[in-house]
Parts: C-alpha cells; sequence; structure tokens
C-alpha cells in the first residue's frame, strides 16, 4: 500500500522468478545471463503490465470507476492484461486500438475479444485524440470510466515497478546490469527511480523498440521524477544518467528482421523461453548484438528482464511458417 494513496488490487503472481541461463551464456562467452520473468505474473498469459494494473486499478476502485479505457497498437499486450484485468474484477473495458480492424483475430485480439472488451478503431485518425474522445463519450453517457493512459505509464503505474526494484534487489542484489525493452518508458522510469530508491548500483540499459533514444531519455527522466515528486522524495533521475539504445529499430515498430527472428530462435532453442515478437525479441536480439561488439562486458552478470507478450507470437506466425 501506497501510505494515503491507495490499495492494489491483486492481480500478479509475485515475485517473479529469476530464471539462468546457462546455455545462452556460454554460447554468447558471458559471465551471466539471468532473466526476470515477468511473463509469468499469471493474469491471460502473463507480463508486466500486470504490475501496474494491479494499482491502477486500485485506483479506479477507489474512485468508483465502473469502466476501464485505455489504448495501443492491435497487439498491444497491455490492453490484453487491461481486458483481463477488468474481467477479473468486473469492470467493463474499452480498448483504442491503432489503425484498421483486421479481417480476422489472432494473438491478443482474439484475447480481447474473449474477455469481453469492447474495441475501437483510430483508422487514420490520430491515435491520442480518438482516446480522448472516446474518454469524454463515455463520461457524458454515464460510464464512470477511468483512463489508464499510454502502458500505463503514469505515476501509479510507474511506483509498482519502484516494487518491482524493491523484489529485484532482495533476489539479485549482485547484478552488473538490467536490460529491457523501452518504449512508452513507464518500466524503464520506474526501475530507475527504484534503483536510486533501493541503492541499486548496475547499469540499466533500455534498447528502444520503436523511438530514437534521446526522446526516449527524457520520457523517462520525466517521468521517474514526476513518480518521485507524487511520493514526496528527493530522488532525481537526470536526462543523461538514463541510458537507452536505439540502434536496433529495424523496419519500425512491430516488423519483425532478422535480429528478433533470429532471438527468437535462440532463446526457444537455447532455453525453452519463447520471446514476444516486437519488444522483448528486439530487447533480446539488442542485448545479444551488444555482448558481441563489446558494449556489454563479457565479465558481466546480466539480467534481461522478459516484459512478456507471447501471445502476440500468434499474430505472426507467418514469418516462421517456412522453419
Amino acid at each position: 500500500m501506497i501510505e494515503g494513496k491507495l490499495e492494489p488490487l491483486h492481480l500478479a503472481h509475485l515475485p517473479t522468478p529469476i530464471d539462468h541461463l546457462p546455455r545462452i551464456s556460454k554460447k554468447l562467452g558471458i559471465l551471466e545471463i539471468q532473466m526476470k520473468r515477468d511473463d509469468l505474473t499469471g493474469l491471460a498469459f502473463g507480463g508486466n503490465k500486470t504490475r501496474k494494473l494491479e494499482y491502477l486499478l486500485g485506483d479506479a476502485s477507489a474512485k468508483g470507476a465502473r469502466t476501464l479505457i485505455t489504448r495501443g497498437a492491435a497487439q498491444s499486450n497491455h490492453c490484453r492484461q487491461t481486458a483481463a484485468a477488468a474481467a477479473r474484477y468486473g469492470f467493463d473495458c474499452v480498448l483504442v486500438l491503432t489503425g484498421n480492424e483486421p479481417t480476422h483475430l489472432s494473438g491478443n485480439l482474439l484475447l480481447d475479444q474473449l474477455m469481453g472488451a469492447k474495441t475501437f478503431w483510430t483508422r487514420d485518425q490520430d491515435p491520442e485524440e480518438v482516446f480522448q474522445s472516446q474518454f469524454t463519450h463515455l463520461e457524458e453517457t454515464g460510464a464512470e470510466p477511468y483512463l489508464i493512459p499510454y502502458g500505463g505509464s503514469n505515476e501509479i503505474g510507474i511506483f509498482a515497478f519502484v516494487q518491482a526494484m524493491r523484489e529485484l534487489t532482495t533476489q539479485a542484489p549482485d547484478l552488473d546490469r538490467i536490460v529491457l525493452a523501452t518504449s512508452s518508458g513507464g518500466t524503464q522510469a520506474g526501475i530507475c527511480l527504484g534503483a536510486s530508491i533501493y541503492d541499486f548500483r548496475g547499469k540499466i540499459t533500455g534498447i528502444s523498440v520503436d523511438l530514437e533514444s534521446a526522446e526516449i531519455q527524457a520520457k523517462v527522466a520525466s517521468l521517474a521524477n514526476r513518480t518521485s515528486q507524487w511520493l514526496d522524495r528527493q530522488d532525481h533521475i537526470f536526462v543523461e544518467s538514463v541510458q537507452v539504445v536505439d540502434d536496433f529499430l529495424g523496419g519500425g515498430y512491430g516488423v519483425v528482421g532478422t535480429l528478433e527472428k533470429n532471438a527468437i530462435d535462440l532463446f526457444a532453442r537455447e532455453e525453452g523461453i519463447l520471446l514476444d515478437p516486437v519488444y522483448t525479441a528486439r530487447a533480446a536480439g539488442g542485448m545479444v548484438e551488444l555482448i558481441r561488439n563489446g558494449m556489454i562486458d563479457k565479465d558481466e552478470t546480466v539480467l534481461f528482464w522478459h516484459t512478456g507478450g507471447t501471445p502476440s507470437l500468434f499474430a505472426y506466425t507467418d514469418i516462421f511458417a517456412d522453419e
């Protein structure tokens, strides 16, 4: 509980375990790679957003909301977990999804429907404008909506990853580096702020899946510092201290190339662990390249934070059909 602020609703199976990856570590010639298994949080195939949703739904419940509304890409893991959380606690759920409605359901979209979420497609309109318009409509029609921002990235959601760092430093206090996928910035912001609060001395390397590093660095620092103020703390995260690598953007968001395919193959065949095509495959592929080119030293103990998203694999079956 955040004293005087809110109480979370239970959704996640915590603490998530840490797996050691000896076969991949040996193959890459690095001291050790470990993995934080937030794909095992337990809510509709799991994922890191479940942590955020525990606190966001706690706030929604405290405010008497009846409808959750959020937005994301067509195969959004955040939207899928929001739909599951809504079903678990009896909220209605509205999802604003970017682009045009596909001709058939697959991956996360199928799960969204199974869990009763209502979807609106932005087509060629600005996603945030459509999102805000839908929220206003829900207010006007008495649906008592609670707005969950893109990626759950506000102070409430970010606090969940401050707590996740408390969990991690208890489990694995001697890590040299954390590597994770980063996009909306909320997860990395919480990890950076949590590192400051809980005295984590290792490096935190975000690998961008869609944006240039400067943009994400600014978002992460801003979100972390807003959350610090919200918690009445003095911790300050400087933009220049936020490490984001944007060397692996490939063909753009959601476009699976050789880097992502190779990472999916490596983790599946060497460790029996599945990555998602959009976030964890790009971040894991980037981590592998950083190890190979010496940007990550071979004597480091590295933790890869698996943020989940594996249901979206089933929306990319054509890419692996020839294997």
